[in-house]
């Protein structure tokens, strides 16, 4: 049975001085969870959330939370955001391999990599699920699927932009991951970035049955119009 479209709101694009408010308008208007970006200015380069937002946040819905943790050594932080609230959290598969050439100091980005270390990867799934908490792990655009990790998650997300900044253009090169893992995977495959009424048509052709907006979500005046057209791929 194919999984029904759920959209998640990415609160990086929402107006933080009336969040309660924001989080108001999306759960009226049909948001299924809460995307929340964890950056630490390593993995990439900007600075933005931590456990005491995600707290803060979960103050104000009981919808499910999503932490992606865009941080170095996520392994440290997981307790953290897992107390804080977080119902899913998400770590990305590039802290856990030897990064290419182009992105091993700590301000080269896009951080990717060829080869994932999937002992350490999976001891950090488990630790997630032993939490009490849903496992997922993040693939960048430039860096493949590592289907060995699959049967430890409970989602994959794949990223359609390179990450660190909300209003990037959608990347078609995530296209063959999400039909990839539509044909061999039975979690949440959701993606993320660059995701507007042109795009989400695409991305669920491919298979993503989980999409993440910011941007396109919160710069609009009716969120219902929004939700309801990326649920159904076509415009608002």
């Amino acid at each position: 049975m194919t999984k029904p479209i759920e959209i998640s709101a990415s609160i990086l694009a929402a107006d933080f001085s009336r969040l309660a408010d924001d989080i108001k308008r999306c759960e009226d208007a049909g948001v299924g969870r809460f995307h929340i970006d964890c950056m630490d200015g390593h993995f990439v380069p900007n600075l933005t959330i931590g456990p005491v937002i995600v707290e803060a946040v979960r103050r104000h819905t009981k919808l499910p939370l999503e932490t992606h943790l865009m941080i170095e050594h996520p392994g440290a932080y997981i307790d953290q955001y897992a107390k804080a609230g977080a119902d899913i959290i998400q770590i990305q598969a590039e802290c856990y391999g030897r990064r290419r050439p182009s992105c091993r100091q700590w301000d080269q980005w896009p951080k990717e990599i060829d080869e994932v270390d999937t002992s350490s990867l999976r001891g950090d799934l488990k630790k997630i699920r032993g939490l009490g908490s849903k496992a997922f792990v993040v693939f960048n655009p430039g860096t493949p699927l590592c289907e060995e990790v699959l049967d430890d998650c409970d989602g994959v997300l794949v990223m359609s932009v390179n990450p660190g900044f909300a209003g990037q253009q959608f990347m078609l090169q995530a296209l063959p991951k999400l039909k990839r893992l539509g044909s061999i995977f039975k979690g949440d495959i959701a993606i993320d970035g660059g995701i507007n009424a042109q795009t989400a048509p695409l991305a669920l052709e491919a298979g993503a049955r989980v999409l993440i907006t910011a941007s396109y979500l919160f710069s609009a005046d009716n969120f219902v119009d929004v939700i309801q057209g990326l649920k159904a791929g076509r415009p608002a």
